[in-house]
């Protein structure tokens, strides 16, 4: 296998207020392509990161891979439908935190799964799979039991799955639903990384390690809890529960992708090298600078170099 990471997801227009009333800009993003856009920029150049997804094949949807290609971001395994167009979203904020309003209902990336050919082609060579609870519950049903044996064949052959839950009820069909697809999507992960206070809504979980333990009952092989601005928590292989004190933010601006760019920070870390106490570490820290700005991709958060910064921006 080889260093590449496919990120599997999403990627719709993001809308944001710039200050002025009534002016808003138009960026990109998407849960699994922030913490890939994110990626790219901490990992070395001899990795490769690829995203999956479905867009048309009008304007913007043009813009939005073209925005990818000069991110660095692999976009060969995209999905081109001439009769869909991407998803949009926007975002208000109060106090720093935020409320989203989507048109998504029909949107390409809908229909990501559907080509069982492309997907397994997409997963082939690389040596990480990312995906969300968002990717699985926008899918028809037959869609996520197509992406989820994908996935298991993938796991089989030796690649490592990593699985944010990212629950979002209102894109699922019932409270009962969303718990049974997520609990079926960890089972074939090598790490989760779920959101505890998420978690303790709509699982009933006591505390941190009451979500680790679950997910690791579930099949996940290690499991990595997000807490807000609290510790991590963190179950290795072996069962052991290692609680992580973090630093807080010195200025909580916008949390817009905080626990997307955590994954990064904390897988990026990983593929150096580093323990799952300093890959915890390297996440809190990479979050913490994002949520200082607005916007979901923080380029002054990074301070990674590469190639693909040598390009000239492309982002609208």
């Amino acid at each position: 296998m080889m260093k590449r990471i496919v990120s599997i997801g999403e990627c719709m227009g993001e809308l944001s207020e710039t200050g002025v009333p009534g002016q808003l800009s138009m960026g990109f993003a998407g849960d699994t392509l922030n913490t890939a856009w994110y990626l790219r920029r901490r990992l070395p150049v001899d990795w490769t990161v690829d995203y999956v997804t479905a867009v048309g094949t009008d304007g913007l949807s043009n813009r939005m891979v073209d925005f990818l290609d000069g991110e660095g971001i692999g976009t060969d395994h995209i999905r081109r439908l001439s009769d869909k167009t991407i998803g949009l979203y926007y975002i208000e904020l109060k106090d720093g935190e935020r409320s989203f309003a989507y048109w998504r209902s029909d949107s390409a990336a809908k229909q990501l799964a559907r080509d069982v050919e492309k997907l397994e082609l997409a997963l082939t060579g690389a040596s990480i799979a990312y995906w969300s609870g968002i990717t699985l519950a926008i899918l028809a049903p037959a869609d996520r039991i197509t992406l989820i044996d994908a996935l298991r064949g993938f796991a089989a052959r030796g690649g490592k799955v990593i699985f944010d839950s990212n629950l979002r009820p209102r894109l699922w069909e019932s409270p009962d639903d969303m718990r049974e697809w997520i609990t079926r999507a960890a089972s074939i992960a090598d790490l989760c990384l779920p959101s505890h206070e998420d978690e303790a809504s709509w699982f009933g979980d006591i505390d941190a390690e009451a979500t680790a333990r679950r997910y690791q009952r579930a099949g996940s092989g290690r499991v990595a809890v997000k807490n807000g601005a609290g510790e991590i928590s963190l179950l290795d292989a072996d069962g052991q529960l290692i609680v992580v004190p973090v630093e807080p933010a010195a200025e909580v601006v916008d949390t817009t992708a905080a626990g997307d760019s955590f994954n990064a920070g904390f897988i990026a870390e990983e593929l150096a090298g580093g323990t799952m106490v300093e890959a915890a570490h390297a996440g809190a820290a990479l979050a913490g600078r994002v949520i200082g700005a607005r916007g979901a991709l923080v380029r002054q958060a990074t301070g990674a170099q590469g190639p693909w910064q040598q390009r000239p921006a492309s982002h609208p």
